[in-house]
């Protein structure tokens, strides 16, 4: 440890009990130090000590209006119920969004070009609404072997498509989807299932309470997946709701699904925009010396013999990725357990737990960074990941915010009750910058 601002970190980032953005706002307005706000300085120069709890800095209590903010409505004492949901329904208009009718599956090399409602799009959404009987690894496999190209060049699945663009689609083998005559013993019982996890739901938008264990698609030896049950909700044109962001397997908690076209492209531009506001909660080994942090870093996938794992690199190391992740200690089991809130800034693959595995403290259950030797799980604790995507907040594509909270999964719950941690406490993570 390096004092109270926490160790080093490969790429240069700290782990700190604040952000510059609250040093810099100071400087900007000393009349801010004047009245005590943390990590500002006096006139002097000399910085004020900072409160444990100080996270946040003067520039959170007015966020830009674009942005949902977690703290409104929410109770400010240490007891108060943290996160309860409040949908605020959007209000709709007489608007329908377009259709693009499903396509037949080409037989030969087609050029087609994309219309003025598909901009934005990626490529592999585009083939997904295009042909909706291909898989996902299919779609996958064409654009990577350099079959798929845009304006004559090659292309990668997440890159974004413009209108007037033209897109060379190779033949497809498959055949187009039979229509669904829904039902089949199989679809009611998707349906069903899809509807005891919905925890919000309108015309354009769908917020689904992704179990732990349940993949969100499919992959190698992956064939129950939540993308592939969305099937079943296919409207009168053919089109079927679309992933906006994702949740590792063994994530629990709050996955955002749009229903129309219209609504994953105004989304897709929140996520983009990182307008898009993440809790989630853990229950991690040990307890953090600094209550409240930030962890910056850069990361990057490593291949190993039979996995892939994110490491911490460094900054300009090949395929590194910047991350930034605040968290706070909500509350803690003695020193073995605290239970963490964590708000993502960035969002790359395993973000939540490379970073607390780097601040040498793993998630309960993490089968990939957990790595403390002669660390016993306490008795009555299953042996999975205690990771939760807690609440989801992002303006809705008509007006008005969706704010979403998910309740701890199972496993979760029975850790709670087992340590006696109270699900109510104030969260102070909602206090954390933004950036």
């Amino acid at each position: 440890m390096r004092g109270s601002r926490g160790p080093r970190q490969p790429g240069g980032g700290k782990q700190i009990a604040g952000s510059r953005q609250q040093r810099r706002f100071a400087r900007r307005h000393p009349e801010a130090a004047a009245k005590g706000y943390a990590g500002a300085r006096s006139a002097t120069g000399n910085p004020k000590r900072r409160t444990k709890s100080a996270v946040a800095d003067l520039a959170l209590q007015n966020p830009k209006s674009s942005r949902p903010d977690f703290r409104q409505g929410n109770g400010r004492g240490p007891r108060a119920a943290s996160f309860e949901a409040r949908l605020q329904h959007a209000p709709q208009d007489d608007e329908k969004p377009k259709h693009v009718a499903p396509t037949l599956m080409p037989t030969s090399v087609q050029n087609v070009a994309v219309t003025a409602d598909e901009n934005g799009m990626r490529v592999d959404r585009f083939f997904e609404a295009r042909f909706p009987g291909l898989s996902f690894s299919h779609i996958q496999r064409v654009i990577r072997k350099g079959e798929v190209r845009v304006n004559g060049k090659r292309t990668q699945p997440k890159n974004r498509l413009e209108a007037g663009q033209t897109v060379r689609i190779p033949p497809l083998r498959l055949d187009a989807p039979k229509p669904r005559n829904g039902g089949s013993e199989a679809d009611e019982k998707t349906r069903a299932f899809l509807k005891s996890i919905t925890l919000y739901e309108d015309a354009d938008v769908l917020v689904l309470n992704k179990p732990m264990g349940l993949a969100v698609q499919g992959g190698s030896g992956t064939t129950r997946h939540l993308d592939g049950m969305l099937d079943v909700m296919r409207d009168a044109h053919g089109q079927r709701p679309r992933l906006v962001h994702r949740l590792d397997k063994d994530t629990a908690g709050c996955l955002l699904v749009a229903k129309t076209r219209f609504a994953a492209s105004a989304l897709a531009k929140t996520f983009r925009s990182r307008s898009a506001r993440k809790v989630y909660w853990a229950l991690v080994a040990g307890v953090p010396k600094v209550q409240q942090g930030r962890i910056s870093t850069f990361l990057a996938k490593e291949e190993r013999e039979d996995e892939s794992i994110m490491r911490i690199a460094r900054h300009g190391d090949k395929g590194a990725s910047h991350a930034v992740t605040y968290y706070a200690v909500v509350e803690t089991a003695g020193p073995l357990l605290a239970w963490l809130s964590l708000k993502p800034v960035t969002g790359r693959t395993h973000q939540l737990r490379a970073h607390t595995a780097h601040i040498e403290h793993p998630i309960v259950g993490d089968p990939k960074y957990f790595s403390i030797e002669n660390w016993a799980l306490p008795g009555g604790m299953q042996n999975k990941l205690h990771l939760l995507a807690r609440r989801i907040a992002v303006p809705h594509p008509r007006g008005g915010v969706i704010d979403v909270t998910a309740p701890l999964p199972p496993h979760m719950q029975q850790s709670w009750n087992l340590l006696g941690l109270d699900a109510t406490r104030y969260d102070p993570i909602v206090d954390a910058p933004e950036e």
